[in-house]
């Protein structure tokens, strides 16, 4: 059985190929084996070295994650900056991962045709539910404002707790 050559017509299905050859390299589009160096496998994307400085980095990382609950952070007082500061470094953290341990960094451009649309819908809809969160106390049914907190509540209950550090709490003091 001999090789057909590409022009000839098969009664196979699907594109005729040399042993060994790419359909996209016969074609004259996509990549060669003459674009990557010998001994060059697609699984391999930037070696052991890249993989263990983003390891290093991620545990710089996680090391700064746990400074913002340590006595030496700054901005003890101010929870919003901790709050913001661990969100970006979580998502500095979430984008190492994705693009050198799932590949992406390394896949074709239709990476965006998937991920950039996805992210406008996602900032879209978290733009969307900002009234929503805004506004969610300024009409609720009566039972349910009976319930909710607050700021005058919050008032009692730290008013409640610095008389509990001012007087030790006995149970046997109660009358029933």
């Amino acid at each position: 059985m001999s090789t057909p050559s590409p022009n000839e017509s098969t009664a196979s299905h699907g594109p005729v190929t040399e042993p060994g050859s790419l359909v996209e390299s016969q074609a004259g589009g996509g990549s060669t084996s003459a674009d990557h160096p010998a001994g060059h496998g697609d699984e391999d994307h930037g070696g052991l070295g890249l993989y263990l400085a983003v390891f290093g980095a991620l545990c710089f990382l996680t090391t700064m994650s746990f400074f913002t609950y340590s006595s030496y952070w700054p901005w003890r007082d101010e929870p919003q900056v901790g709050w913001a500061f661990m969100m970006a470094v979580s998502c500095t953290k979430a984008l190492l991962v994705v693009l050198f341990f799932m590949h992406v960094l390394w896949e074709a451009n239709w990476k965006y045709v998937l991920t950039i649309p996805a992210a406008m819908m996602a900032i879209f809809l978290a733009i969307m539910l900002i009234p929503d969160i805004g506004l969610r106390n300024r009409m609720v049914a009566q039972e349910r404002a009976l319930h909710m907190a607050r700021p005058a509540d919050l008032l009692l209950l730290e008013q409640a707790a610095s008389a509990a550090e001012g007087e030790p709490h006995h149970a046997d003091d109660h009358d029933h």
